[in-house]
């Protein structure tokens, strides 16, 4: 599953850029969020989430 989150930095403050990785990470249990950086800029926030099944006890009959 992937998610990208794009905005142009040249018209967001430092704020609105952290508020977008703090709402990329919350909720997220496992996988990553990647931040694509393009003339130390940041133009892409992308958010992986990763879903772990457990798997099922071995049964013997």
């Amino acid at each position: 599953m992937s998610a990208p989150h794009e905005h142009p930095a040249d018209d967001q403050d430092e704020n609105s850029i952290l508020r977008e990785i703090v709402r990329a990470l919350q909720g997220l249990r496992f996988g990553a969020v990647e931040i694509t950086v393009h003339n130390s800029q940041i133009v892409q926030i992308e958010r992986k989430e990763k879903i772990r099944l457990q798997a099922a006890p071995n049964r013997q009959a």
